[in-house]
């Protein structure tokens, strides 16, 4: 009986958990796209500064780092920004379209630590009211119960194996 009750208390965990994905990935996406957005428009200023000085942008950046230390840190900075916004473009344009389960596929373009860390910081659970959420919730169930399942399985068969060890041969 206790073991029904912890497997069901490891199955509706998991359809917590899970069904929130939909929703996460797509504030996630949302701050990606807001992300992509500001750097697009640092880009477009650093773009803006090489071209006054009759520069391409990576000869601007770097006649700037073989300056003083100040225009060193400033092209650093630079680079950062630019190779910034060229990661955080490419997550957006493999996410952007994509809907859920596709999302949850891509999940590894969902990697920007600052980001993530923002979305999840801001994150409101929402009830999964569509057919993903729902299939999110299910998948979770059964993982969350399957795993408690398998963990007693196993206990169970350590404490079998352990008890044999103390049986006398008939």
């Amino acid at each position: 009986m206790i073991v029904r009750a912890l497997t069901l208390a490891g199955g509706l965990t998991g359809a917590v958990g899970l069904s929130q994905f939909p929703e996460f990935s797509q504030q996630y996406l949302q701050r990606l796209g807001g992300a992509v957005d500001e750097l697009g428009i640092i880009t477009q200023q650093y773009e803006a500064d090489a071209a006054a000085a009759s520069m391409a942008l990576p000869d601007y950046i770097s006649a700037l780092s073989q300056e003083g230390a100040l225009s060193k840190t400033q092209a650093g900075n630079m680079q950062a920004h630019l190779d910034r916004y060229s990661s955080l473009s490419a997550a957006l344009t493999q996410l952007q379209g994509a809907g859920p389960f596709m999302r949850a596929r891509l999940a590894a373009n969902m990697s920007d630590h600052g980001v993530a860390k923002r979305t999840l910081d801001e994150f409101k659970p929402a009830i999964p009211a569509t057919f993903e959420g729902a299939v999110f919730a299910g998948s979770g169930f059964l993982g969350g119960w399957l795993g408690i399942k398998l963990v007693f399985a196993f206990l169970a068969g350590l404490w079998g194996s352990a008890t044999s060890l103390f049986r006398r041969p008939a």
